[in-house]
């Protein structure tokens, strides 16, 4: 459990780090209109960038081992509250500047994270059947098909859709995780026969595509917003009640209070999915932007 919730914290902590780091790097390349996904190479080509995605690589080993031993919905929020590190570093190192409500969306998530750590129980530990194995794959695909259906719509429904498909795709991600069959040694032919394994890469891919839809079109709060819920609120009912994930005994209302506070305190800072300091904040014409796991370059 105590390493779970390390973990969960640790990945929360390299996300929300390497957004800032990101937007520095980004900021070096001055984009010119045209250059399309060249600039994005282009802006990744400096020190921090780099950083920024070595830390999402840490990041995401960090993500897995706390899915294997927490609740499905302490995992998410925790990630989801990656923002509020971004807030703060971003406050401090772009010279953001946070409102009230900005720093109320801080204390919120700190708050609710505490609380769920302080709440939540073991993960559970009821398997699914095998077709359900299956339909996260079918999700994924639903999900790419939806999205190419959603491609073409106007903003801001646009991004609002694609972040919460964003959202959705990391959820499969999760629940993927938690089905995959233990390893034992370098054997890895149950990993290769099961179909959570392609439901786990195919959708980080394509919720890492959507969020950088959602973002392109300036739309930014929409779709980073959309992308909490996605991300959140549907996972942690179905882990509750397909993986039996629970809380200590008679604290359910309690964690229940801690993962709405958390997740209300990401919703605060959802403008913090794309980081720029705040004198191109200001600026319509500005359009560089990060690339996190919810933020990639555009």
């Amino acid at each position: 459990m105590l390493l779970g919730l390390t973990m969960a914290l640790t990945a929360a902590l390299c996300f929300g780090v390497a957004m800032v780091l990101q937007a520095l790097g980004a900021q070096r390349h001055k984009s010119t209109p045209g250059e399309g996904l060249l600039g994005t190479a282009k802006a990744m080509l400096n020190l921090p960038f780099a950083a920024g995605l070595l830390l999402d690589c840490f990041g995401f080993v960090a993500q897995l081992i706390a899915l294997r031993s927490l609740p499905l919905y302490v995992v998410q929020a925790a990630l989801a509250g990656a923002l509020a590190v971004t807030a703060v570093l971003g406050a401090a190192m772009l010279k953001i500047r946070l409102g009230r409500a900005e720093w109320a969306g801080v204390v919120g998530v700190c708050v609710g994270l505490a609380v769920l750590g302080a709440t939540a129980g073991a993960e559970g530990h009821r398997h699914p059947s095998e077709a359900f194995h299956w339909a996260l794959l079918a999700a994924v695909a639903a999900l790419a098909a939806v999205g190419g259906l959603a491609w073409k719509l106007r903003e801001p429904r646009r991004a609002a859709v694609m972040g919460a498909l964003c959202g959705l795709g990391f959820g499969v991600v999760g629940l993927a995780v938690r089905v995959l069959p233990s390893v034992h040694g370098l054997d890895l032919v149950p990993l290769l026969k099961e179909p959570a394994t392609y439901a786990l890469l195919v959708g980080g891919a394509v919720s890492f595509a959507y969020m950088t839809e959602g973002v392109r079109g300036g739309k930014v709060t929409t779709a980073t917003a959309a992308m909490v819920l996605g991300e959140t609120a549907l996972p942690a009912v179905l882990g509750v009640v397909l993986l039996g994930d629970g809380t200590r005994h008679g604290l359910m209302p309690l964690a229940v209070a801690g993962f709405a506070v958390a997740v209300a305190g990401a919703l605060a800072l959802a403008r913090f999915g794309e980081v720029a300091p705040v004198e191109e904040a200001d600026d319509p014409a500005h359009t560089a932007k990060p690339a996190g796991r919810a933020t990639p370059v555009s």
